[in-house]
Order: structure tokens, then C-alpha cells, then sequence
């Protein structure tokens, strides 16, 4: 990975047009043949714990050698989108911390990054307050998309006008309730780092959301969680969350970096399920599930489960 020098500027400029380039560059990667009702499908790719690393790993890297990569994802988004009518791209949090360029630009680059690749909605993880409230909104001018939490409350504090507990995003008839979760500060993140924004009850929150978001007749709801996705210890997860809550379609994850293969399905009455994934970390994988809307008020979820960002770009 590159490690900023005194000429680092110029080459965040360098990197930022070199994703550009390769994003629409003849890379060899899989993909999926458009659905037949365009208008009525819904593609959502999703990313979780990016940690700052934009570049891949390297070739003799232990565990991950030669994986991940912006540039990758970005050429691979691009070629989904031309592909499918309707395609949302969502973050789970912990983009900041992880590699020099963190360290050096405070998350400038990473932001500008997920901003050339479109991003629609991100949340926040305990890692993007390394920098401080306040270096964090230095950065959010750098962000074109929304960030989306409904348990940290903002409210007064100078993030308030950068968050909001949710989003709702229309596809021709379809409505797509998006809203944020975010893990307790507390042994995670020192209290002057997050002046003027506390935690509240993720459970209890969700719930006021979720029912918030069906008064607005929204089809289908996702949460952005950053809660982790289990633990033995009585913390609460995406596991407990699913339970506890039975209005969410599907909890895209992160925290814990747990890569699943597939996503969890959890049953609840009157045959409604909740569906959990999560990506790992360092963007080694790009989340994918596709939504299909027999009519609007029975979407069909397809698991696709996750792309691998290597060499050829295979499924997990």
C-alpha cells in the first residue's frame, strides 16, 4: 500500500483520477445479467468497515494477499448499475482508521473515494469519531451522499446537520425506508470525542423507526447496522436486532467484520423474515442482495450473498 510522503497531496490527486480511469477500464470481472423487470428490482451493494484501506493488500499479505481495492469495487458498481435500472449503494460505518491515508488526511480521500463511486446512504461507526466530532464534520463537505442513524443523537450538537435517523429512497413506485444504527461509546469511543452526541437504545429506537417508516408506506426497510453481528456476551447485535424487531426486511452490517458467505435468514409470524449480511472488512468483499417486487407489498429477496475483490472478481 502507498504511504504518503511529502508529495501526498499530489498523490491523492493522483489516486483519486486513477480510480476514475480504472473504474471504466476492461479489468476482467463477473457480473449478473440484468432482471427481466427492471423497473420493479431493486439491486443493493453494500460495503461495511472499509477502515481507510483504498488500495488492495499486498500480494505477499498474509491473510488477504492482493485483495480488495476501490478502484476494483468502483469498476464493478459501475458495471452492475449499467446493468440494472435500480441500484443502491450503502456503507455501514468504520470508513475512517486503517492505513496512513487516514492518518495523513483524516478522511478527506475516503470520503471523496465513496463519493466518486456514488454512494446513496452510509452510517456511522465508532471508528469515524477517531478524528472528533469535529473532524468529522470538517469532512462531510467531501461527502455527496447521506448518513443515516437513529440512535446517536445529533441533536444540537454541530453534526446535527449532517444526520438524520433515516432516508427514503423511491424507485418508480417502490419506496425504500434506509435508516442507521450505531454501536455504544462507551470502551469504544473516549466521551471528548463525541461531545454533544450520545447513544440511545438501538432496540427502542428501531422500533419508533420502523413504525415511523411504515406510516410513510414505505415497501421495504433496511437498516444500516453497526451494532456488530452477534456476541455471547448480553450486548446487543444484528442477531438480537432481528429478533427484537420484526419490521426490518434486511440488516446490512458491520462492526464485528464478519464475512458471510450467504445471509442469515430469521423467521418471524405471518411467514415475514428479517435478513442479516455483512462484508467482512477492508472492502475484501461488496455486498449484493437483490429485491424483487412481485407486487409492492410482497418483495421477494434473492441471495446473492458477496462479490470477492481479487484478481478475477469471483463469488463468495
Amino acid at each position: 500500500m502507498l504511504h504518503p510522503n511529502n508529495n501526498s497531496r499530489m498523490h491523492r490527486r493522483r489516486f483519486l483520477k486513477s480510480l476514475s480511469i480504472t473504474a471504466a477500464s476492461g479489468l476482467s470481472l463477473s457480473a449478473f445479467k440484468a432482471t427481466a423487470e427492471q423497473s420493479q428490482s431493486l439491486v443493493i451493494l453494500h460495503t461495511n468497515d472499509t477502515h481507510s484501506w483504498l488500495e488492495s493488500f499486498p500480494k505477499d499479505h498474509a491473510q488477504f494477499p492482493g485483495l480488495g481495492g476501490a478502484a476494483r469495487r468502483a469498476h464493478l458498481v459501475n458495471q452492475i448499475r449499467s446493468q440494472n435500472q435500480n441500484v443502491l449503494l450503502l456503507d455501514s460505518g468504520d470508513v475512517f482508521q486503517g492505513t496512513p491515508y487516514f492518518n495523513m488526511f483524516g478522511g478527506e480521500v475516503e470520503f471523496k473515494v465513496m463519493s466518486a463511486m456514488k454512494y446513496d446512504v452510509g452510517t456511522l461507526g465508532n471508528h469515524d469519531f477517531d478524528g472528533g466530532v469535529d473532524g468529522l464534520v470538517k469532512q462531510m463537505p467531501h461527502a455527496s451522499f447521506e448518513f443515516v442513524s437513529a440512535n446517536y443523537n445529533v441533536k444540537g450538537s454541530v453534526l446535527e446537520p449532517y444526520i438524520r435517523p433515516y432516508t427514503i429512497k423511491r424507485f418508480g413506485e417502490m419506496k425504500i425506508g434506509i435508516f442507521g444504527l450505531g454501536i455504544e461509546f462507551h470502551g469504544r469511543v473516549l466521551s471528548n470525542l463525541h461531545r454533544g452526541v450520545s447513544y440511545e437504545d438501538p432496540i427502542l429506537k428501531a422500533r419508533q423507526t420502523v413504525d415511523e417508516l411504515k406510516s410513510n408506506n414505505c415497501q421495504f426497510i433496511i437498516c444500516l447496522s453497526h451494532l456488530g453481528y452477534r456476541y455471547k456476551k448480553d450486548l446487543v447485535s444484528d442477531i438480537n436486532l432481528a429478533h427484537e424487531v420484526p419490521g426490518i426486511d434486511l440488516i446490512l452490517g458491520g462492526h464485528s467484520h464478519t464475512f458471510l458467505d450467504r445471509p442469515d435468514h430469521i423467521r418471524h409470524q405471518k411467514n415475514s423474515e428479517t435478513m442479516i449480511h455483512q462484508g467482512g472488512w477492508a472492502g475484501i468483499r461488496l455486498g449484493r442482495i437483490d429485491v424483487r417486487f412481485s407486487s409492492l407489498n410482497h418483495p421477494v429477496r434473492q441471495e446473492i450473498g458477496s462479490y470477492l475483490m481479487d484478481r478475477d472478481n469471483m463469488i463468495a
